[in-house]
């Protein structure tokens, strides 16, 4: 099966440019044309833009994906490079998953305040109410 370059900018909520710019960088490896020139992205193309999307989205830049898919390339000789890379963009999602939850625990501290101090003011309206 094919896809168009609007039903995968779609797909991955990318835009087209997106998609062209990561073809231009080399980053996917081979798009296919049909006869009048119009990209076709088959399942395996698919795969590389969801990787690529993926380590974007960890804050890994474009030349360090250049160079990942240029590993991959080069065939089974380059597996312990590429999984390095790998690992190391592992690291980093651990490392933003550990400050995300430190931000999201000073949230709750707070939220938590909150509705203590909300229910506080709810039985002290109650009280008073019933003094009347």
């Amino acid at each position: 099966m094919s896809y168009s370059i609007k039903e995968v900018a779609q797909k991955f909520n990318i835009s087209s440019y997106t998609l062209r710019y990561y073809e231009k960088e080399g980053l996917i490896p081979s798009i296919k044309r049909n006869e009048s020139g119009r990209r076709l992205y088959t399942e395996d193309d698919l795969g590389w833009i969801q990787i690529i999307d993926c380590m974007r989205a960890t804050g890994m830049s474009i030349a360090y994906i250049k160079k990942y898919v240029d590993l991959c390339a080069m065939g089974e000789d380059t597996i312990s490079e590429r999984r390095k890379i790998i690992l190391d963009q592992k690291n980093v999602i651990e490392e933003q998953l550990k400050k995300y939850n430190e931000l999201l625990n000073l949230v709750d501290l707070k939220l938590d305040y909150y509705d203590e101090k909300i229910t506080k003011d709810e039985l002290r309206k109650i009280l008073n109410e019933k003094k009347k």
